[in-house]
């Protein structure tokens, strides 16, 4: 397939899966029972009618949807309901920097735990059960549990770290969110790099460059690292998007005001416009990333360009 037959088809896809979400999704924030101002019960009719001509929830649904994709196409994604002061654009331009760096850390991290990890155990005989044992161990701890754990050790035991809250000019308010994104996915990374390395280990190159009298580790390296990178580079893509997904857990456990938290609040607080841009937001970074990683994969991997 071309890169450019690549990029459309990709394009293509995108943009009608981002319409099609948000067809939905209004549909089903219409048939939800209630509405963003329940909270206003007791106000009198007539105030309810105007705030729901104000934001437009009078109109048929077709309208509020043909308005919505309007205003999207020109980066109006309307007002927010709960905090009146500020549209939804500004909400999320508030909140996307923080969880796009500290998923962008984390993932940093649970490449280079994974590769470390993974090529020394490839380097000795028991080692590629051991990093898979260790792998599946670290995989059956979920992020609800793993966050409070960690700061059950390291901010309330030990006290070297804070147990909640984010500031840019902080960095120790970064390393525990960034633990407990990253560890579960550096498992997974781990396991399925382990098993490509045990196949790679097992090429003619690698099987030759033995023969020659390399080193073990040499050849885990310099042969069969890249190799196994290559048939990896496929879980990237679900990698990068269950550290985005995660986040709304984390950022919740760790009191963090990024996209994730604005995602979980919106829905609790029934700010329809908000929480459809919060998942407009997420579905575009998840197809940013299947792009980017289809076109590394396009790049390494032969088969795919023929």
């Amino acid at each position: 397939m071309s890169l450019l037959r690549l990029l459309a088809l990709r394009l293509a896809t995108t943009a009608a899966t981002l319409v099609l979400l948000a067809v939905t999704c209004l549909a089903l924030l219409r048939a939800v029972p209630g509405g963003p101002f329940d909270q206003e019960k007791l106000a009198p009719p007539e105030v309810q009618a105007a705030l729901a001509a104000r934001y437009r929830l009078d109109q048929p649904f077709w309208v509020q949807a043909g308005d919505y994709l309007g205003g999207a196409l020109r980066g109006d994604l309307g007002p927010s309901f709960q905090y009146a002061d500020y549209s939804v654009t500004e909400l999320l331009a508030a909140a996307l920097p923080i969880t796009l760096w500290l998923g962008g850390l984390a993932a940093l991290l649970a490449l280079a735990l994974a590769t470390a990890i993974g090529g020394l155990a490839a380097g000795w005989p028991g080692g590629p059960r051991l990093a898979s044992l260790a792998g599946l161990l670290a995989l059956a701890m979920p992020k609800f549990v793993l966050a409070p754990l960690l700061v059950l050790l390291f901010a309330l035991s030990l006290r070297w770290l804070p147990s909640a809250g984010f500031g840019w000019d902080t960095p120790a308010t970064w390393v525990l969110p960034v633990l407990s994104l990253a560890l579960p996915q550096a498992a997974l990374l781990l396991r399925v790099l382990v098993e490509n390395l045990q196949a790679a280990l097992a090429s003619p190159p690698c099987i030759a460059a033995l023969a020659r009298g390399y080193g073990r580790a040499r050849v885990v390296w310099r042969h069969a690292l890249p190799l196994a990178a290559a048939q990896s580079l496929g879980f990237l893509g679900p990698v990068l998007v269950a550290l985005l997904t995660g986040s709304a857990i984390v950022e919740t456990v760790f009191a963090i005001p990024g996209l994730g938290r604005t995602l979980v609040g919106a829905a609790l607080n029934r700010d329809y416009t908000l929480l459809l841009g919060a998942v407009l937001c997420v579905a575009l970074i998840v197809a940013a990333i299947n792009l980017v990683v289809d076109l590394l994969q396009w790049g390494l991997d032969p088969r795919v360009r023929g």
